[in-house]
C-alpha cells in the first residue's frame, strides 16, 4: 500500500489575523489543500478581500470581522464558521502585533495591549473553537508564536518576546487538557518572513537581517503555511504539545563567525 497524506477536502479552518501577511500565507495553503477557510480579522474590508482573493482562485472561503481580545466577538466569529460549515476542524491562531518600543519604554498601557492581542487572543480562539473539535473528537489547533521570545531576543521586543514564549506554556499546558479528546494543540516558530510590513524597514536593515539568515533570503507567508498545514493534517495526529521552527536556519550558529560567507 502506497501511503500519502490526505487532503484536507471537507475539512473547516479557522485563522485568525488572516486578512494579511503570515496569516494570509496559512489561509492560501489550507484552501489550497482542500479546506474550507474562514478568515477571522480586526480589519474586515482585508479579511474581506482576503476571501473574495481566494475565490477568484477558485478556493472555498469566507471572512467576518473579529476582535482577538474579545471573547463574544471570538466566540460569535466561530459560531458564523460552524453555521457555514457546520464543523471546525483546524484553528491557526495566527492573531498578533509586533511593536518595535525599546525596553525603559515599555509603558504598562503597552505590555498589556500586546499581551492582551498575542496571548489573551490565542486563548479565547482556543476556547471558542474547541467545543466542536471535542463534540466530534477530533481538531488540529496551530499557534503562530516566533523564534523571538522563544528561542532568541532582539532589541527593542522585550515584550513581544514575552507574549511568545508565554503562548507556549498555553499551548503545552493546554495540550494536556485535550489530549484523550483527539485534539492536537502545537505552535510554529517562524523567523523573518518578508511580509507587507518589511518595505518600512529600509535595505539596509533588510541586508543585515539576511545576513543572519544561513540561507541568506527571508521566508515567504506560505513557507509557514505548509508547516501549518503539517501540524494540522491527520498524519500528525501523534504529536501534540510541540514546535516546528521556520526560519531557514537562522537559529542554528553559535555566533555570526560560524555563518559560512556569501557566493
Amino acid at each position: 500500500m502506497i501511503l500519502r497524506m490526505q487532503s484536507l477536502d471537507g475539512q473547516v479552518a479557522f485563522v485568525t489575523g488572516g486578512a494579511r501577511g503570515i496569516g494570509f500565507g496559512i489561509a492560501r495553503v489550507l484552501a489550497g489543500e482542500g479546506a474550507h477557510v474562514f478568515i477571522g480579522d480586526v480589519d474586515q474590508k482585508a479579511a474581506q478581500a482576503a476571501a473574495a482573493q481566494l475565490g477568484e482562485d477558485g478556493l472555498s472561503a469566507a471572512a467576518t470581522k473579529m476582535d482577538v481580545t474579545d471573547r463574544d466577538s471570538v466566540e460569535a466569529a466561530v459560531q458564523r464558521a460552524l453555521e457555514r460549515w457546520k464543523r471546525v476542524d483546524i484553528l491557526a491562531a495566527n492573531a498578533g502585533i509586533y511593536p518595535h518600543i525599546p525596553l525603559a519604554e515599555i509603558s504598562g498601557p503597552d505590555w498589556d495591549r500586546l499581551m492582551t492581542i498575542n496571548v489573551r487572543g490565542a486563548l479565547f480562539a482556543i476556547q471558542a473553537c474547541l467545543p466542536p473539535m471535542i463534540a466530534q473528537r477530533y481538531g488540529r489547533v496551530v499557534l503562530t508564536s516566533s523564534i523571538t521570545g522563544s528561542v532568541v531576543g532582539q532589541p527593542g521586543y522585550a515584550h513581544y518576546g514575552a507574549s511568545k514564549a508565554a503562548m507556549l506554556g498555553l499551548m503545552r499546558s493546554s495540550a494536556l487538557e485535550v489530549a484523550a479528546h483527539g485534539v492536537t494543540i502545537n505552535a510554529v516558530l517562524p523567523g523573518n518572513i518578508r511580509t507587507p510590513g518589511f518595505a518600512d524597514l529600509g535595505r539596509e536593515h533588510e541586508r543585515r537581517m539576511a545576513a543572519a539568515i544561513p540561507m541568506r533570503e527571508f521566508g515567504d507567508p506560505e513557507d509557514v503555511g505548509w508547516a501549518v498545514r503539517f501540524l494540522a493534517s491527520k498524519e500528525a495526529k501523534y504529536i501534540t504539545g510541540q514546535t516546528l521552527i521556520i526560519d531557514g536556519g537562522q537559529v542554528l550558529p553559535e555566533s555570526v563567525l560560524e555563518l559560512a560567507p556569501e557566493g
